[in-house]
């Protein structure tokens, strides 16, 4: 016969371990950002992209200044008159831009996929730190590889250039403005890519959205009357890219300043679109 005094026995053990959670301590910025750096460095695709990214913005370059130095003798003296030395090395940039929007995408849409995102949320309930904390690692990132790369293509450019005596000198007024606005370029389009990965939440949508926004609707603008078109080409997403690459005037195109802040309101309206999504959503 069973003592009164016996302890009883739980008739639902496992539901007893299920409703156990382990100790966590505070959740930090700096916990955050140390995640995402650690998440953002152990990915194969980053290595991979952020190399692309540079050898397009490199490569291009060089091969554009080869061309023009191979064609010299026979272009006409109105080409002549109107080759651009600085945009011709930082031709690779509009490359690259390709090459780093898409890893800005898959640094979002990656744990979407493999359902990592549900992890991350878990770890920092708030969620918007995780927001952040990816954008302003990403936005490190992309600028030690974008500046480098930057100086690599306008000196690689030049040197190839300076055997017809047709290149521009880094210390000619504008130039490491323009070399430094092509680096920034290649940062916010990353940034902007990775918004865009944080509002579709899947990769193909993420990324068929960067390139119709920075490759296709440009051109398609050019299709409308000349008026209409003038009036909003200047302030396209990748025309005010452009803009922040080149020195002196040009016929409807923004000063770098203003082009500076157009693309960079760009960036924050993604930004904080997809902070309010991700707020509003379940994941």
């Amino acid at each position: 016969m069973m003592s009164a005094s016996a302890t009883p026995i739980d008739p639902q053990p496992a539901a007893a371990f299920d409703r156990v959670t382990p100790a966590r301590g505070r959740v930090t910025e700096l916990g955050v950002l140390r995640s995402e750096w650690t998440k953002l460095y152990s990915l194969r695709s980053t290595r991979y992209s952020l190399l692309t990214a540079a050898a397009m913005t490199i490569g291009f370059g060089v091969i554009a200044a080869a061309a023009n130095v191979s064609r010299w003798g026979s272009m006409s003296a109105a080409d002549r008159a109107a080759f651009d030395p600085l945009a011709t090395s930082l031709l690779g940039v509009r490359f690259g831009v390709l090459a780093i929007g898409v890893l800005g995408v898959l640094l979002i849409t990656g744990e979407y996929t493999t359902g990592m995102i549900r992890s991350t949320m878990t770890a920092v309930p708030k969620r918007l730190p995780v927001l952040w904390a990816k954008a302003a690692v990403y936005a490190l990132v992309a600028l030690l590889v974008s500046v480098p790369s930057a100086l690599i293509a306008f000196f690689a450019g030049q040197a190839i250039l300076s055997g017809h005596h047709i290149q521009i000198a880094f210390s000619h007024p504008g130039v490491l403005r323009a070399v430094i606005g092509a680096a920034v370029f290649l940062a916010l389009a990353g940034l902007f890519a990775l918004g865009l990965g944080a509002i579709t939440r899947n990769t193909a949508s993420g990324i068929a959205t960067f390139a119709a926004v920075m490759f296709v609707i440009p051109p398609l603008i050019t299709i409308l009357p000349s008026s209409i078109a003038n009036s909003i080409t200047p302030y396209l997403p990748s025309n005010a890219g452009d803009a922040l690459m080149q020195i002196g005037h040009h016929a409807n195109t923004l000063s770098p300043g203003a082009a500076l802040a157009v693309f960079a309101g760009y960036v924050a309206v993604v930004i904080a679109v997809a902070a309010g999504l991700l707020i509003a959503r379940d994941v």
